[in-house]
């Protein structure tokens, strides 16, 4: 008897369905993603991130509630260019991966940057994380460049 095939693309389309994605405005949002993110969220700096206007934090929620995906975007501008969305950080629960979760919060991000009227996006990653570029492109953004990051890390109590 042959064995019956799975639709992998109902599933997916299901997968995402159930997810929503809200924009957090609140501190106990930021407390309900923080298992997602490189550590806790650090009063001070959680409550500057929600006051800031060009700043933005998009959480990816499952059918039950938790959230489960976060993408963060700041708005850069300057005076010779206009503004653009700096996507800065991107994460999806270990056991969500690969099903579009990343690619439909950077879409989101992505459409939310259109609407603010920035003229582009761009964002950082490393050239050996092909998931981090598969997702990017999926979502619409051009092939990887060359461009070296050179950082400046300074103390700080936050």
């Amino acid at each position: 008897m042959p064995r019956p095939q799975i639709d992998t693309m109902v599933t997916l389309r299901q997968a995402i369905r159930v997810v929503r994605i809200e924009r957090a405005t609140r501190p106990d949002q930021l407390e309900a993603a923080a298992h997602l993110m490189d550590g806790p969220v650090l009063d001070r700096a959680g409550s500057r991130f929600l006051a800031e206007a060009g700043h933005h934090l998009l959480i990816a929620y499952d059918s039950t509630g938790r959230p489960v995906g976060f993408v963060s975007g700041v708005e850069v501008t300057h005076p010779d260019k206009g503004t653009e969305m700096f996507l800065y950080e991107l994460a999806v629960d270990e056991a969500r991966r690969r099903r579009g979760i990343g690619t439909s919060l950077v879409k989101e991000l992505d459409s939310l940057a259109r609407s603010l009227g920035c003229y582009g996006m761009w964002v950082l990653t490393d050239v050996d994380n092909p998931a981090a570029l598969a997702t990017y492109q999926a979502a619409g953004g051009q092939p990887p460049s060359t461009h070296a990051m050179i950082t400046w890390t300074y103390d700080s109590d936050e």
